[in-house]
């Protein structure tokens, strides 16, 4: 039977959850990393006992950690035998995220804009997002704070930033979101190996056509109340953006405000909230099996990052945007003030799909029924960074 690897990464470590096929009973292995935020965690669909893990600490900073045996043990990227592995300090850490420079005049490639207009000079903060390459093992992309795209070809030891996205012409106007200037999102397009996709906040979306030589915006469509020109290139607050890969042309978008829809690749998008009882969120994700599926989490405003009336709901389309339907079945609906981060929501392949998400009230929920009915596979978790879920055959 199959069974499935839940990667939960919260403010304080990370955990692996894993069922088999009826997802009713649950293993808790964890904290591993106790203390640490481990921001997000995602496993290689090529060999999926390979798992990457983003560890950060104010003191200590970033460092990468991986497992080839799927979570049982872990190890850091480059360190040579022999020679003690984390906590060490970040200008001694293996697996560093160098920011390229001019190669004439070895000074920084741009600055960037800051919160009072100002520019500001890049600097590494932490790993938001990492994605696994569909066809190699040992290559990963990582999306950084402050906004940059690395890869890695050797498993994490050593890191390449893909400069050009930073060096792109619109740089010196990219601007932190209120979470910092982070690249959270990275598609890579299963049909055309040279297509990927990436967010920033609050900078919007981008798209490479040729595997990162260069980059294009794609925020045609999008609206943002604090960008009076309503065909602003870039500046967009964009929390979230998912796919299915069996239709990789067509793009979803949790929006600082709204929900998009793109069918031309990014080129133009389209608003699809319809009746959603508010269209602020973070959080959306794509059914498995249905590409026309989508889930969302409704949060109260951008200002008040809890559900309405305190009532948890998962809204769900099965046209693509505009028609929702609200998810309750399981759910709180009494005194629930949690909020579902970006990267916190995510699907099993199970011919019966799994919906799963995390609460930064140390809650994941899972439903094994497409979003039906719910249940709390965990509850007293720290607060939920990032959840992401392995189908095991």
């Amino acid at each position: 039977m199959s069974k499935v690897r839940v990667l939960v990464g919260t403010h304080k470590g990370a955990f692996i959850l894993e069922s088999d096929g009826k997802r009713d009973k649950w293993n808790v292995s964890g904290p591993h990393f106790a203390g640490w935020e481990i921001y997000h965690m995602k496993g290689s669909p090529v060999d999926p006992d390979r798992i990457y893990a983003s560890q950060t600490s104010g003191w200590f900073g970033q460092i990468l950690q991986s497992s080839t045996d799927g979570g049982k043990t872990w190890f850091q990227p480059g360190v040579p035998n022999g020679e003690a592995a984390m906590p060490v300090f970040p200008n001694k850490a293996p697996n560093r995220f160098v920011y390229d420079t001019s190669a004439e005049s070895g000074k920084p490639l741009t600055t960037h804009q800051w919160y009072d207009g100002t520019q500001r000079p890049w600097e590494f903060k932490r790993v938001w997002h990492i994605e696994p390459s569909l066809t190699d093992a040992k290559t990963v992309y990582a999306g950084v704070e402050d906004a940059a795209v690395f890869r890695s070809t050797d498993g994490g030891e050593s890191w390449q930033e893909l400069s050009a996205l930073r060096g792109h012409g619109t740089g010196p106007k990219w601007q932190p979101g209120a979470g910092g200037m982070c690249l959270h999102t990275i598609i890579l397009d299963p049909t055309n190996s040279d297509r990927i996709y990436i967010a920033i906040s609050a900078a919007g979306a981008f798209r490479t056509d040729d595997g990162g030589k260069t980059w294009k915006p794609i925020n045609k469509g999008l609206e943002s109340q604090y960008i009076p020109d309503p065909d602003a290139e870039i500046g967009h607050c964009v929390h979230h953006i998912a796919s299915h890969p069996s239709r990789p042309n067509t793009l979803f978008m949790q929006k600082h405000w709204h929900v998009m829809r793109s069918d031309n690749a990014g080129d133009q998008w389209t608003k699809v909230s319809g009746n959603l009882p508010t269209d602020f969120g973070f959080v959306i994700d794509v059914h498995a099996h249905e590409p026309e599926t989508i889930y969302v989490v409704p949060i109260k405003s951008d200002s008040l990052h809890f559900p309405i009336d305190g009532a948890l709901q998962v809204w769900r389309s099965r046209t693509g945007g505009n028609e929702w339907e609200a998810l309750t079945k399981g759910l709180p609906q009494k005194d629930c003030y949690v909020n579902v981060l970006r990267d916190a929501m995510a699907v099993d392949r199970l011919d019966d799909c799994g919906i799963y998400f995390g609460t930064t009230g140390g809650q994941v929920y899972c439903s094994p029924d497409g979003g039906d009915s719910w249940k709390a596979i965990v509850h007293d978790l720290p607060s939920v960074l990032s959840v992401e879920v392995q189908t095991l055959q």
